[in-house]
């Protein structure tokens, strides 16, 4: 493969999906890859201009069948209930795969996906951006090097905002089930899936058999069938545990954060600038990493067949997570008492009172929202019935 210029198909050219026409422009300038068809239902519009010669289809089976098409990538940046059916076809036709995050809605599905790279011995990367981070070595290097002393826990914080809009924009977002299909729409799944898989690979855990039990605590302060303000607890093999908090029904966004606590200090990675602030026995430090894109590193895999940085097997300990949300119950609502709008039209969005806090004390205390006792949860509920009794 090396010396060659990589084909590669875009399957989902909207939203999330456009980003990659850029990124394969600048592969294009560097003779690494190009683009050379474009699978989407949708006619291009005013994508015509950046196609570039890319032929387009209706779909991945009409693009797979032109032979001016064939590609030796696919990358799939489609709604999650479309994974394992794109992605397994795209293996079997001799491809190799980068799919965007969460792999697949289900961990049944995820298996099938699996096996399906296993037996075509193609390449299944998994769009967790943040597996391309070198803050995360350095996370292990300093956790390894003493400085934060014994480990005492991890945990993952996201304090988003999602407005009307974006649970507008389709009819599977903020759904847990489509026309009989899994989909899973929820916070802990989609929008800060990061910040829940990038907690577990830098607690080395990544497999199935690394996690023992994961406890959920699910609510929705939106009209929507997913949770978008959760809580959970994820006890791994080894004894160690990972408490998240996470909303899109915040005041404002912050920055989310993957903590590591220890005797002797914390460590706060902000994943999205890769940025790590160091609190331990060394002092206070701030320190800023680069990134590998999960495409350019899929293609150096092909070329000196090295492991991916984020291959499927390696997200196995997020899909048991996923796993424990889709089998979970429904989210439960909360008490218009406990939350205020901002914002009018698309705009608008719910902002739960004092979320910010909750959703910190989940990630520091490695607690669910029940057990730490915030004032939207059924143990406060009871609580206030019985004082009335």
């Amino acid at each position: 493969m090396t010396g060659s210029i990589t084909r590669v198909a875009l399957v989902g050219a909207r939203g999330h999906g456009a980003s990659y026409l850029d990124r394969l422009d600048r592969l294009a300038e560097t003779g690494r890859a190009r683009l050379v068809a474009v699978a989407d239902p949708r006619p291009p519009g005013p994508l015509a201009t950046r196609l570039s010669g890319a032929t387009w289809h209706d779909s991945l089976a009409d693009l797979l069948a032109d032979p001016r098409a064939r590609p030796d990538v696919v990358v799939l940046a489609t709604p999650v209930h479309t994974h394992t059916e794109l992605a397994v076809t795209a293996l079997r036709a001799g491809c190799d795969v980068l799919l965007e995050k969460p792999p697949t809605p289900s961990l049944a599905q995820y298996e099938e996906l699996r096996a399906a790279a296993n037996e075509t011995g193609r390449i299944c990367q998994i769009g967790f951006q943040t597996f391309g981070s070198e803050a995360v070595e350095a996370v292990r290097r300093i956790v390894a090097d003493g400085e934060l002393g014994t480990v005492t826990g991890f945990g993952a914080l996201g304090t988003w905002v999602r407005t009307a809009a974006y649970w507008a924009r389709a009819a599977w977002a903020g759904r847990r089930r489509l026309d009989g299909r899994d989909v899973v729409d929820g916070v802990v799944t989609n929008p800060l899936a990061h910040a829940v898989a990038t907690a577990l690979l830098v607690a080395g855990a990544t497999r199935l058999d690394q996690v023992a039990a994961v406890e959920t605590d699910l609510y929705r302060a939106n009209d929507i069938e997913a949770d978008d303000t959760s809580s959970g607890v994820v006890t791994l093999a080894d004894g160690q545990r990972l408490g998240f908090g996470l909303t899109l029904c915040a005041a404002r966004r912050s920055p989310a954060l993957v903590l590591v606590h220890g005797s002797a200090g914390t460590l706060r990675l902000a994943y999205e600038s890769d940025t790590i602030e160091v609190d331990g026995r060394g002092g206070t430090r701030t320190l800023t990493f680069g990134r590998t894109d999960l495409l350019d590193d899929l293609l150096t895999a092909r070329e000196t067949g090295r492991r991916p940085r984020c291959p499927v097997d390696d997200t196995a300990a997020f899909m048991r997570v996923l796993e424990a949300v889709r089998q979970a119950g429904t989210p439960t609502p909360i008490a218009n008492h406990h939350l205020h709008w901002q914002g009018e039209g698309d705009d608008r969005h719910p902002v739960v009172t004092d979320v910010e806090k909750w959703c910190r004390h989940a990630a520091t205390r490695v607690a669910t929202f029940t057990a730490l006792g915030a004032p939207w949860t059924p143990r406060q509920l009871t609580s206030r019935l019985s004082a009335a009794e």
